[in-house]
């Protein structure tokens, strides 16, 4: 190796470091392309899972001007939890600022079709493409393909009766919609057809997971503050 060659001899003192362990947890979390979990941050950084945690709340407190310290003005972004992690994002008063940044050309938005099947997969997963179909009233194969690619849904198992493939929201739906849970999503579910009342067409919505599917990770169970279609711009 060269003499620029460096490698990780041993546990960092984030003591030593300028600003400490707060600003190593920011510089981590900079370079960062998905939400960083606790835990993770505590193995880099040398310290414990609560110390951590404590650490993110700080920073979080901080960013929004709840600190209580007079002197530190509100941030642009702030820190939030999502998707089984802490990640940097835009804060919300910002939102038209950031809105017409990424709209000038930059992204690709959903079509309505791709975000009325993604709600419905969202909140009746799993769910068949022949159940959404019967949601919607039209053929959604083209539309949850598409889905498909970019991530906000996947194959979660297949229907032990007919034998169709089950389809649920990722880990990435819920970093792009902020969520932590499911539960979290809005109350619209009474606006959409009960499946029971669908299970006629296709069978009860019971899973046989695909080969490769964690059984917790359907749903990611356990992605901004307004679900809405900006949120689930391309990058």
């Amino acid at each position: 190796m060269g003499e620029d060659a460096r490698t990780v001899a041993g546990p960092v003192d984030v003591a030593m470091i300028p600003g400490g362990a707060a600003a190593a947890v920011e510089a981590v979390l900079m370079v960062a392309d998905a939400p960083v979990p606790t835990a993770a941050l505590a193995a880099v950084l040398g310290m414990t899972v609560l110390e951590v945690d404590v650490l993110l709340h700080g920073l979080a407190a901080e960013y929004t001007g709840a600190s209580g310290n007079p002197g530190v003005r509100p941030r642009g972004f702030e820190l939030r939890e999502a998707g089984g992690g802490w990640r940097l994002y835009s804060a919300a008063p910002f939102a038209d600022v950031v809105g017409r940044f990424v709209t000038e050309g930059q992204t690709a938005r959903l079509t309505q079709a791709a975000l009325e099947t993604l709600a419905v997969i969202a909140y009746r997963q799993p769910v068949s493409r022949g159940q959404v179909s019967a949601v919607r009233g039209v053929s959604v194969d083209g539309v949850v393909r598409t889905l498909t690619t970019r991530g906000l849904v996947t194959e979660v198992g297949t229907d032990p009766v007919s034998g169709a493939h089950l389809y649920g929201t990722t880990g990435y739906f819920m970093e792009r919609m902020g969520l932590t849970s499911l539960d979290e999503l809005p109350a619209l579910a009474p606006h959409l057809p009960e499946i029971d009342s669908l299970e006629e067409l296709h069978g009860p919505p019971s899973v046989v997971p695909r080969p490769g599917v964690e059984e917790g990770s359907r749903g990611v169970g356990g992605a901004s503050e307004h679900p809405v279609a900006p949120e689930l711009e391309e990058e």
